[in-house]
């Protein structure tokens, strides 16, 4: 697969502006970079090297600020993590035997049900029942697997708790790092796996790194209110342009 000779300079240009918003929206929101660049990336690579790429990209940036994530995350992070390890080899198979057109309308519904989910009201800190936070664990590995979205279950989890909103985002950011490498093992192992992906991955880095800072930066000067408005724009606003590129 040649990627730098496939594509033109405005090509990869959009994609170096999409990768550095999508990296300020992770570093403002603590999620959400997985659900914006993946349906962009998705209407020029196939969906599984758009996921593939996507999950290149959350390690290299998880890996950035490791030393915090594990510092900050909830223990709860640590068995959904175990559980995506499991799940998520299934639904990267799924998404190898799906043809291309009907991957992206499943991928864009995935992103439109967390933003449905956030809507639901807030529970409290505590609320985390082992049943429920193992069925966020298994559906967040089945969407890493064959949307390199782990997101959709995981953030309404914290997000809608009464907890800091710095412990939700190390727990969820953890979660991410964690469940890319996983849906990078698994292509690996089932053979999907385009290594010249990690040739592009470092191209659009730096422009990931820049766009997280900015968004760390941001996200401490607002208030919680404010932050938990954010996320629901977000959630809403890739839902419905990732359905209008899948649709239309």
């Amino acid at each position: 697969m040649d990627l730098f000779g496939g594509y033109s300079a405005v090509a990869i240009a959009a994609a170096l502006v999409t990768a550095f918003g999508s990296a300020f929206v992770r570093g403002l929101t603590g999620f959400g970079m997985a659900i914006l660049i993946v349906p962009v990336l998705a209407l020029a690579l196939s969906p599984v090297d758009a996921v593939l790429l996507t999950n290149f990209l959350s390690v290299f940036i998880g890996l950035s600020e490791i030393r915090r994530l594990l510092r900050g995350a909830e223990k709860s992070a640590w068995v959904i993590i175990a559980l995506v390890a499991l799940t998520t080899p299934i639904g990267l198979y799924l998404l190898s035997v799906t043809t291309p057109a009907l991957a992206r309308v499943v991928i864009a519904f995935i992103a439109l049900s967390a933003f449905i989910a956030i809507l639901l009201p807030r529970r409290g800190a505590l609320d985390h029942h082992p049943a429920t936070t193992g069925g966020v664990g298994i559906l967040s590995g089945l969407m890493t697997g064959y949307a390199g979205m782990p997101g959709p279950p995981v953030v309404p989890y914290y997000v809608g708790r009464d907890i800091p909103r710095e412990t939700a985002k190390a727990s969820m950011l953890l979660i991410f790092t964690c469940a890319s490498s996983t849906g990078l093992i698994s292509g690996a192992a089932i053979g999907v796996l385009d290594w010249s992906l990690l040739l592009f991955a470092v191209l659009l880095f730096p422009a990931v790194l820049a766009g997280n800072w900015l968004g760390n930066k941001a996200s401490g000067r607002i208030e919680d209110r404010t932050w938990r408005i954010c996320v629901g724009l977000v959630l809403g606003g890739a839902a419905l342009a990732a359905l209008w590129k899948a649709l239309s």
